[in-house]
């Protein structure tokens, strides 16, 4: 299977760097992805909105020809589910790594500070401290030294959704912060924080307990539970 991995807010392609290789070793085809904008500290991110990155995702689905997963974390989970939308019938499953589907009208976080058309990685003490569970000082010294700001536009933009057969393409959440009892509870309570999670027709939780970036704190766990959530794809 082809497997497009998409990465979140302030990282590129080589975040999946300890994920991939358990990908390969099972027989599939990952293909991390670095987002309009990512490519380096240097690179222009003026003018790039959240249809640039969703564009840059159906790019690379198209290319690939035939059917794929979607892998996207945290602000991934926007894209991918943008990407599913256009069109439907490309995507075998979406898997939200701590994220979900963003729903039409939607915007990732126009919360975050933005300088010009940048948002730099924040300091650590504007998370909350169940983002940075198992994120420890070698990790976020690290990822902060890679960092790449994430293009304003992206993050501020509103989701555009057309085709309503994207509700019957299978998703997996893999529950990293909160668990998947929680997610349940909030779609049964009507919360429109889920509200587009919760009009998707076939949804498989699984819980890995972990900070926000899973892909750094538990990169062979998070590796396992894509390879099983393909694998469910393979007998749907």
């Amino acid at each position: 299977m082809d497997i497009i991995l998409v990465p979140g807010f302030w990282l590129d392609a080589s975040s999946w760097a300890e994920v991939t290789p358990a990908l390969e070793a099972a027989g599939h085809r990952p293909h991390p992805l670095t987002l309009p904008g990512l490519e380096s500290v240097d690179s222009s991110r003026a003018g790039i909105g959240l249809q640039d990155h969703i564009d840059a995702v159906v790019q690379a689905v198209d290319a690939i020809g035939g059917k794929v997963v979607l892998v996207g974390h945290s602000g991934g989970g926007a894209i991918i589910h943008g990407a599913v939308d256009a069109p439907p019938d490309k995507v075998e499953r979406a898997i939200y790594v701590d994220s979900g589907p963003l729903g039409e009208g939607g915007v990732i976080n126009d919360e975050l500070p933005a300088e010009g058309d940048d948002i730099p990685l924040p300091p650590w003490e504007s998370f909350d401290d169940a983002d940075l569970v198992d994120l420890d000082d070698g990790l976020r010294r690290a990822f902060r030294a890679h960092a790449i700001p994430e293009p304003r536009g992206v993050a501020y933009g509103r989701q555009h959704l057309h085709d309503e057969r994207r509700y019957a393409v299978p998703a997996t959440v893999i529950a990293c912060e909160f668990p998947a009892a929680l997610l349940r509870e909030w779609i049964a309570a009507g919360s429109p924080f889920v509200a587009e999670l919760a009009r998707v027709h076939d949804v498989d939780y699984v819980d890995l307990p972990t900070g926000h970036w899973p892909q750094f704190t538990k990169p062979a766990e998070l590796a396992r539970a894509i390879l099983a959530a393909v694998d469910r794809s393979g007998m749907d």
